[in-house]
């Protein structure tokens, strides 16, 4: 599992083994696990996806299983009704006594960076692994991430270099570097480094859009946006407009808001992204998506799907109690709400909606770079804005 955004064909073998071994319950979970963490499919809204879930409970009370295999099924049921940090807790019990477990690991990490817990669950595990083992190299690339998202910059490049030093088709440490490049405003740097080890880190296509995505950031970062623009129309949008990845949609949005930030025409460019982002506009799994989906609405000024996933966002607010709704009241609706402003072009509004929260719009996922987007957002408007107090807070 560690290994499974490096290895195309992880899920045709999993799909294998439970097709020949219906009952092997770690199957179910790590499957389950893949669809949760990739934030596309809600049990919510997806009959087909809560069968499986019930399927997964009723098997574990039925079957022989560990008691491992047992807290796995509670962890996999608590994170698919929503209740993230009770999950992440029974992931990160497994590892107390399980330190190799590598479900626990990728299931932690992964929720965990919902929740900006990143580092910790790896540096607990890290001293019982050792370079022999298998997928160590994958497990310091990810440990690598946490230390770059704590702003532990120095050592997290040495443990990324040193996982690319073991395999040259480590996506998280290849991304993990980009990460530590951007953020230290080295972008000939990252621009070099990417065009001389594409041909490493594209077969995982799970993260190669990501990875182009970080590559155009350098282009954007030194005002070379016709590079990232064609980065954005041959890789990014191609390959979010196929693959059915929220990430991969999320970066195409983020891209284009940021090119037009900078006040870049990206023509007609909106409307092919809404088309792909149009379907999950109830799909309410994280608020960092539903934003991002947001975007491409306001953008491609469909003012019937914004009233409709506004709606809807106020309706999952009032009828579910879990992690993410909670978020999505707290500080989701209101960055929403923002951005509909500004796409308005009343950029004084913007500002009085985000800047109150802005020091918690880390609540709703994602990295550090990819949370940038609501800095920019804020400076932005604040110099749009008709009012001079909001220009002195751009100061």
């Amino acid at each position: 599992m560690l290994r499974r955004c490096h290895v195309r064909s992880t899920w045709t073998q999993v799909s294998k083994m439970l097709r020949h071994f219906t009952s092997a319950v770690m199957g179910h979970v790590i499957s389950i696990g893949t669809d949760i963490t990739g934030a596309c499919r809600s049990p919510r809204r997806d009959p087909e996806f809560q069968k499986s879930i019930n399927q997964l409970v009723a098997m574990a009370g039925t079957g022989k299983i560990s008691d491992r295999e047992k807290r796995h099924v509670t962890a996999m049921k608590l994170c698919a009704d929503g209740l993230v940090e009770k999950a992440i807790y029974i992931w990160e019990d497994i590892l107390v006594d399980h330190p190799l477990d590598s479900v626990a690991i990728k299931m932690s990490l992964g929720m965990g960076f919902r929740l900006y817990r990143l580092r910790d669950c790896l540096s607990r595990v890290m001293p019982h692994w050792t370079r022999d083992m298998p997928h160590y190299g994958f497990l310091i690339g990810m440990y690598a991430f946490g230390l770059c998202e704590t702003n532990m910059f120095d050592q997290a490049e040495r443990m990324a270099r040193k996982a690319l030093q073991l395999d040259r088709g480590n996506a998280w440490a290849t991304h993990t570097l980009a990460h530590v490049l951007e953020t230290q405003g080295r972008w000939e740097e990252g621009i070099a480094f990417y065009s001389s080890t594409v041909q490493d880190w594209e077969p995982c296509t799970m993260f190669a859009c990501h990875n182009y995505w970080h590559w155009a950031l350098f282009y954007i970062e030194k005002g070379e946006y016709q590079s990232a623009i064609d980065i954005y129309d041959s890789q990014v949008f191609r390959r979010a407009s196929t693959s059915g990845g929220m990430l991969d949609m999320a970066d195409s949005c983020a891209m284009l808001w940021r090119l037009e930030m900078e006040g870049v025409d990206v023509g007609d460019r909106w409307k092919g992204i809404y088309e792909v982002c149009r379907p999950l506009v109830d799909v309410h799994v994280l608020v960092f998506n539903d934003i991002h989906m947001l975007m491409s609405y306001l953008r491609a000024k469909k003012t019937d799907t914004v009233a409709k996933m506004m709606a809807s966002i106020n309706d999952y607010i009032e009828c579910c109690n879990c992690d993410n709704s909670d978020i999505s009241r707290d500080v989701g609706v209101t960055i929403c709400e923002a951005f509909a402003a500004y796409s308005d072009g009343e950029f004084a509004k913007a500002v009085d909606l985000l800047n109150p929260i802005r020091y918690k719009v880390c609540r709703i996922g994602g990295s550090n770079a990819q949370r940038d987007i609501f800095n920019l957002f804020l400076i932005n408007a604040t110099l749009r804005s008709p009012l001079p107090k909001h220009h002195r807070l751009a100061r």
